[in-house]
C-alpha cells in the first residue's frame, strides 16, 4: 500500500526523491511520462524500435543527470527536451534521412482508397513543403507543431532567443501556408 501515495505524488516530489536515489520514485516518473515520450519520439523518428531506444536512453540520461535538475517541478518538460535531443541526434546519425512522408502511420484499412490516396498526397506535399524550409525553421516547426513545445522550450533546445523562435516559426508557417495553398 505504500506505492499508492507515490503514484499520486507531484513530479517535483518524485524528482527530488529520485535525485536522492529513490528508485521507486523514478519508476513512477517512468510510468507517468514514458508513453508520452514514446509517442513524441515515434512521431519524430517514424520508428517504434528507434523511439523505444530513444526513450530508454532518455531515462538513463535523466537518472544520471537528475541531481543537476534545477527545477524539479519542470520534470516533464525536462524529459521531453532530452527526448527531443536524443531523437534529433538519432536522425543525424542515420546515414540516409527518411522522407518525412514515411513518418506518419499508415491510414486505417477502414478508409476508402480515395481517402488514403488523398492523405498520401497531402503528406507528400507537406514533405515537399517542409523541405523548402531552412533547417532552423523545420526544427522549430517540428518542435512546436508535432512536439507541442513552448517557445521558451524551443529556444532552450535550439540555444536561440525566444524572439528568434517566434520569427522562425512565423516564417515557417507563412511558407507552409503558401506551399500548401492548394489543400486549403
Amino acid at each position: 500500500m505504500e506505492r499508492a501515495p507515490l503514484d499520486d505524488a507531484a513530479d517535483s516530489i518524485l524528482a527530488a526523491r529520485a535525485a536522492d536515489g529513490d528508485l521507486r520514485a523514478f519508476e513512477v516518473l517512468v510510468r507517468r511520462h514514458g508513453p508520452l515520450m514514446r509517442a513524441y519520439a515515434t512521431r519524430i523518428l517514424g520508428s517504434n524500435s528507434d523511439s523505444d531506444d530513444v526513450v530508454q536512453e532518455t531515462f538513463i540520461t535523466a537518472w544520471e543527470q537528475l541531481p543537476e535538475l534545477q527545477d524539479p517541478a519542470a520534470m516533464k518538460a525536462w524529459l521531453m527536451r532530452i527526448t527531443s535531443r536524443k531523437a534529433i541526434d538519432r536522425i543525424r546519425a542515420r546515414k540516409q534521412d527518411q522522407p518525412l512522408g514515411e513518418w506518419d502511420a499508415p491510414a486505417p484499412e477502414s478508409e476508402s482508397p480515395h481517402q488514403r490516396a488523398e492523405a498520401a498526397s497531402q503528406r507528400e506535399r507537406l514533405t515537399r513543403a517542409l523541405a523548402t524550409l531552412s533547417e532552423a525553421q523545420r526544427q522549430c516547426w517540428t518542435l512546436r507543431e508535432i512536439g507541442g513545445h513552448s517557445y521558451a522550450e524551443i529556444a532552450e533546445e535550439l540555444d536561440v532567443p525566444p524572439s528568434t523562435v517566434r520569427g522562425l516559426l512565423a516564417r515557417a508557417r507563412q511558407r507552409l501556408m503558401q506551399e500548401m495553398e492548394e489543400w486549403r
